[in-house]
């Protein structure tokens, strides 16, 4: 496994994300035998790494008949093959690592379609990698001619490949817009339900799963690998003032995640977008707790999700021996909580802060509608909970309890 630095002072976070490669690599069925992190001035576009450290590396590969070498880093179509062929073994990147954890991983249709709309993605420009074989048969004689006839074939082959996987990509695109159109009727759902939705957000393997099932005691798989959970599970669940609310589990986030793999996967993440109130779990006993952390706010951001109203619960902290870690982390994160989702300890605390949010999202009301105006009546009665309702001459006296989002369409109603 090969992760890059460029200055001494990133080679121990380098050395860090290379444990986290190990642990995707175990959680895929590989046995990581070396980890190298390279220092780098400047990055080759023909093999990535510089000429000599490629060969200190093809050394290294034969000398332990590796299988398959690692990079941390992604790396181009070109630069793949290039490695391929001078280390004489297969060359494969983070990326392309993560969509075969997916893919192994992956129970829902919804997950499958989506893995495989990632995976087809980051296979297009790879196709060429397939037909190898055909330059060196063109290499090894047989004539100009027959140099020219499997040139010919090779790229007919590679166009009609190309086809076929964009046709693919199609397909995969219209399922997963009918599976979105049904997860959108669901959620619409539970939106008039008017259940408060929580969506439990956090880095892999930081303890999601093991938090749903402490609090709902949903049978939902818990390991101590990475993606262990690809598939949301959503659990209704009554807090202590008997509130009802809706907790889902969402897939975990990961430092570098491939932006294919967050498009492929949207549908599945705007559970949290989509959701009232996020609870953001960080794993307190993890020494890259703070990156992680930063790393599941980069994905909110490019969900548009970063804003959102935020409970941060620091787990394991059982386990977690560096309390200035867990000081820095309620200084950066507010409303934060201390938990062991294993063994349920902060709960307390996190009920009621879990109540508070809820208590802010909605608002009760009076209001003096005039009935010629009953249009935005209906759309109270739809989006509100209505808790009286009186007709007065030409208007409608309402008290009803709305989302703070209305609070600015009902202000020219009020009454005093």
């Amino acid at each position: 496994m090969i992760g890059t630095y460029q200055g001494g002072k990133e080679k121990p976070q380098t050395e860090e994300q290379l444990g986290e490669l190990a642990s995707l690599c175990d959680t895929y069925g590989l046995e990581p035998a070396l980890h190298l992190p390279c220092p780098i001035r400047e990055f080759d576009p023909g093999t990535f790494l510089g000429k000599g450290k490629v060969e200190e590396i093809k050394g290294l590969v034969a000398e332990h008949a590796f299988d398959l070498v690692i990079f941390d880093d992604e790396i181009s179509p070109q630069q793949q093959r290039n490695l391929e062929k001078c280390f004489e073994c297969l060359v494969i990147d983070r990326t392309e690592l993560i969509l075969g954890v997916f893919a192994q991983r992956a129970h829902t249709r919804e997950a499958k379609i989506q893995i495989e709309l990632a995976t087809c993605r980051y296979q297009l420009p790879r196709l060429t990698r397939l037909w190898t074989h055909l330059s060196r048969q063109r290499t090894g004689g047989g004539g100009k001619g027959g140099g020219g006839y499997l040139k010919g074939e090779g790229e007919r082959q590679i166009e009609i490949d190309r086809r076929l996987l964009r046709t693919r990509i199609d397909r995969l695109q219209a399922d997963l817009e009918e599976v979105k159109k049904t997860r959108e009727t669901q959620r619409r759902s539970r939106k008039r339900s008017g259940i408060p939705t929580f969506a439990i957000i956090g880095y892999t393997n930081a303890g999601k799963s093991t938090l749903l099932r402490a609090l709902t005691d949903a049978d939902v798989l818990i390991e101590d690998k990475l993606f262990a959970t690809l598939d949301t599970t959503t659990r209704k669940f009554s807090l202590p003032n008997r509130q009802e609310i809706l907790l889902t589990d969402t897939v975990g986030f990961i430092r570098k995640i491939p932006h294919m793999l967050v498009a492929a996967f949207k549908s599945t993440l705007e559970e949290a977008v989509q959701s009232d109130i996020l609870l953001h779990l960080i794993d307190a006993s993890n020494p890259a707790a703070q990156l992680q952390a930063q790393a599941t706010f980069e994905v909110l951001r490019e969900l548009g999700a970063s804003k959102h109203p935020m409970i941060t619960l620091l787990n394991k902290v059982d386990r977690c021996d560096d309390r200035h870690l867990v000081g820095r982390l309620r200084i950066e994160y507010p409303k934060t909580v201390e938990i062991s989702a294993l063994d349920r300890t902060g709960f307390d605390r996190l009920m009621e802060l879990m109540i508070q949010e809820v208590s802010l999202l909605r608002k009760v009301v009076r209001l003096k509608i005039p009935q010629s105006d009953y249009s935005a009546v209906s759309m109270l009665m739809r989006e509100g909970k209505v808790l009286s309702c009186e007709y007065e001459e030409n208007d409608i006296h309402l008290e009803v309890e709305i989302p703070r989002s209305l609070e600015h369409f009902v202000s020219q109603f009020e009454m005093g």
